[in-house]
């Protein structure tokens, strides 16, 4: 697996930090427009009463960051999920920065790549995304992701059918 350097992805003013509470907090509040509303948080009061996700302090602390701009104001977040020999990206970018065709979301998941590559080096890294979510197939194909499988799974809506997306970094669009 090829790495990344800081030289080869756009430079974005963004830095990535612990999660705070305060950041948890405000992450429950980002609401997605439909069909993406899947995506949002349960309220902050919930997540914390099932200690679900980054309300959990020990899974937040080993799997959970920040994505801050150069002003400290979020603008997403990542989970960096330890598999064997895998690391798997959870993500979200903030709902009023996501299907612009900017090209941000690509550098967004660059910047993930990156950050997992330094925390695992000789580990694979992969994504999980719903088949019908075209916008992210193809911002994680440009950030040189392929498809590598495709199965059923539960979320909080019923059975949805997922596709597994492994980084390959000969497969990124240089644009």
């Amino acid at each position: 697996m090829g790495n990344l350097t800081p030289a080869s992805i756009i430079s974005l003013p963004w830095r990535i930090v612990p999660l705070t509470d305060t950041h948890c907090k405000e992450l429950c509040t980002w609401h997605y427009p439909a069909p993406y509303e899947l995506y949002n948080w349960p309220s902050w009061d919930t997540m914390q009463k099932e200690q679900s996700e980054f309300a959990d302090l020990l899974i937040r602390a080993e799997q959970y960051r920040g994505i801050v701009d150069d002003e400290g104001t979020l603008t997403g977040f990542a989970q960096f999920f330890p598999i064997v020999g895998v690391t798997r990206l959870g993500l979200g970018l903030r709902p009023d920065l996501c299907g612009k065709g900017s090209g941000l979301g690509t550098q967004f998941v660059q910047l993930l790549i990156q950050e997992a590559q330094r925390r695992a080096p000789k580990q694979e890294i992969d994504l999980e995304v719903l088949v019908w979510n075209e916008r992210a197939i193809q911002t994680y194909q440009r950030a040189g992701f392929t498809l590598t499988d495709t199965y059923d799974k539960w979320t909080p809506t019923g059975v949805s059918a997922f596709h597994c997306m492994v980084y390959r970094s000969e497969n990124r669009a240089y644009s």
